[in-house]
């Protein structure tokens, strides 16, 4: 990890406040073709892409999960993995029952206003299983689609060069009542889901995080269906003093960094013997951590130790960079992280890990990325749901703001608006 002292050198924190995740033209150029011909040649160019990408067997296993695999998958895990697994819905499906929304009415003057609320229909799942698999995505999307009460979850998933998808990622769909599964991954996947093809039928929304490719896909198939977000790489910010430990700041720069070499562990500190412990202790950590060569190169490209003045520019800083995770070790966590205006999920206090968010705490994991906290949300039930306006009047409220209506009508010279009214507001 590199140390930055912006005490002494302050136009240091562009490169941290100006950070753009930018979509590499070729990514997008190829994307563009893979959309197109899911879309003109459905299963045959899905199966072709498979095929290339992640398994030459495809044409003999099929693109869906059978019901015997998913049956050997819940036979083949541990007792121990089911039991945190259950647990873990069990936590997520508490916090995110707060999250459910209810029609409303409003009753006035001889109108009746509501809004209604409906789930959407049909929505897919996209969980990575590239350089790691996600039985906690699974979860993060599954359980807030289906408390919003939406009736068809269909999951799409890259499959291992010999057809098979990890047996903890096929439980914890199945734990979720997830029995629409696609062992398809990247740009495909989402065309499949967004345009439909002989064997998969189309979607209203997607959801779920991916490598470029498929944010790219994502991107470009907005429109003809909804999305979640725009992920991109994942990042830590993690905001300490001299009162924190160092073991555990390093352990949760480098559990971040694990994820892949994109990935952005930051500390931010108000001292450099601190940020100098933290950097030492995260090179004896990686020594011993089985993804090492990943942490490293993500540590190597993007860890960064800011050193600034005090607590206020090191909030000030939290709140320019909005990351997806803020972990707060100071001394007075609480009264700190009350001021946090921008971030995705913050973390108080020396033994609230980034970690257990991600798995085990019960709020959402799949969070806004590169800044974008800054006007966006954690994903929730509200992301399954839209909600409808129903416009009632009776004959006397019409009539007591038809007027209104004709004069801003007219105002805007749309006169046959106003003749609408004029109408109804003449009519004996």
């Amino acid at each position: 990890m590199r140390i930055i002292d912006v005490r002494k050198d302050p136009r240091s924190l562009l490169q941290l406040t100006e950070r753009v995740q930018e979509q590499r033209q070729d990514v997008e150029e190829r994307v563009r073709a893979i959309l197109a011909a899911v879309r003109a040649d459905g299963d045959e160019a899905v199966t072709t892409y498979t095929r290339q990408l992640d398994c030459k067997f495809i044409d003999s296993i099929g693109l869906r999960v059978s019901d015997r695999e998913r049956e050997a998958a819940h036979k083949s895990v541990s007792p121990e993995f089911l039991k945190a697994l259950r647990a873990a819905k069990r936590n997520i499906t508490r916090y995110h029952r707060g999250q459910q929304l209810h029609t409303w009415t409003v009753r006035e003057n001889g109108r009746k206003l509501v809004q209604r609320y409906i789930p959407l229909e049909r929505v897919g799942i996209y969980v990575p299983g590239g350089k790691a698999a996600y039985p906690s995505t699974v979860l993060m999307n599954a359980i807030p689609a289906s408390l919003a009460g939406v009736r068809e979850i269909v999951m799409t998933t890259p499959c291992h060069s010999d057809g098979k998808i990890l047996p903890e990622v096929l439980v914890a769909a199945g734990e979720c009542g997830v029995r629409e599964i696609y062992r398809i991954g990247g740009a495909q996947a989402i065309g499949a889901l967004a345009y439909g093809t002989e064997s998969i039928r189309r979607v209203d929304k997607i959801a779920g995080p991916g490598n470029a490719y498929v944010a790219a896909a994502k991107r470009l198939v907005f429109g003809t269906v909804g999305i979640d977000m725009i992920a991109g790489p994942t990042e830590v910010v993690i905001v300490a003093d001299e009162t924190a430990r160092p073991v555990f700041v390093a352990a949760d720069l480098i559990a971040q960094a694990e994820h892949d070499e994109d990935a952005w562990p930051v500390l931010i500190t108000t001292s450099q013997r601190f940020a100098e412990t933290v950097c030492g202790e995260v090179q004896r950590q990686l020594v011993d951590a089985p993804r090492r060569a990943v942490a490293s190169r993500s540590l190597e490209r993007h860890g960064i130790a800011v050193v600034v003045a005090d607590r206020d520019a090191a909030l000030n800083l939290a709140n320019s960079l909005a990351p997806e995770h803020l972990e707060v070790m100071v001394r007075r966590p609480r009264e700190f992280a009350r001021r946090v205006r921008h971030a995705g999920s913050v973390f108080v206090g020396n033994w609230s890990a980034e970690v257990l968010g991600d798995y085990v705490a019960g709020p959402n994991h799949t969070l806004p990325t590169a800044g974008t906290a800054r006007f966006s949300s954690p994903l929730g039930v509200h992301d399954f749901m839209k909600f409808t306006n129903i416009i009632e009047f009776t004959r006397s409220g019409m009539r007591r703001v038809a007027r209104q209506a004709e004069i801003l009508a007219e105002a805007e010279g749309l006169f046959g608006h106003a003749a609408s009214v004029r109408v109804r507001r003449e009519d004996v």
